[in-house]
C-alpha cells in the first residue's frame, strides 16, 4: 500500500518516452473531440435509412440527451457542414456528412466483426465497438479486418 498520496508510480512495462506517450494522450483528445460529430453523422444516416427522415426529437431520444443539447449539436454539425436543416424540418447529411458517416459505419463494423470473432457475446460486442471505433488508428482497423477475413 502507497501511503503518500504524491508519489508518481511507474507506469507498468511502460517503455514509451515521455514525448512519446504526450502524442498518444493528444491522440486520445482529438479524436473524443471528434466522437460526438460521429455519433450524431452516424445516428442521423440509420434515421434518414430507417425512417426516412431524421428529427431533433428521434436523435434527443436515440441518444438519450435533452432536446437543447440536441439543437446545441446539430448548430455545430451545420457550422462544421456535415448537415442541413431548417427550423422545424428534417436533418439531412451533407455530402461531407454521408461520407463520414458511411466511414464511421464501415469502422463499427469492422471493429465489431473483430471482436465477435474473439468470442465476445453480441451485446459487449456491439458496446465496445461504438467505443473503439472512434479511437482505433487506420493501421489497426487494416490488422482487425486481415484477421477477421483469416477466421
Amino acid at each position: 500500500m502507497h501511503d503518500d498520496p504524491h508519489e508518481v508510480l511507474p507506469a507498468a512495462s511502460d517503455d514509451r518516452s515521455p514525448d512519446l506517450r504526450a502524442e498518444a494522450f493528444q491522440g486520445v483528445r482529438a479524436a473524443r473531440r471528434s466522437e460526438l460529430a460521429e455519433d450524431y453523422v452516424e445516428l442521423i444516416a440509420e434515421l434518414i435509412h430507417s425512417n426516412g427522415e431524421a428529427r431533433p426529437v428521434d436523435i434527443a431520444t436515440r441518444m438519450g440527451v435533452t432536446a437543447p443539447t440536441v439543437a446545441k449539436t446539430l448548430d455545430r454539425l451545420a457550422r462544421d457542414g456535415l448537415i442541413t436543416r431548417a427550423k422545424y424540418r428534417s436533418i439531412f447529411l451533407t455530402e461531407q456528412g454521408r461520407a463520414l458517416a458511411k466511414e464511421c459505419r464501415h469502422r463499427h463494423e469492422i471493429v465489431l466483426r473483430f471482436l465477435l470473432s474473439l468470442g465476445l457475446d453480441a451485446e459487449t460486442a456491439e458496446r465496445d465497438a461504438e467505443g473503439i471505433e472512434h479511437h482505433v488508428s487506420e493501421r489497426t482497423l487494416e490488422l482487425f479486418a486481415d484477421f477477421v477475413s483469416r477466421n
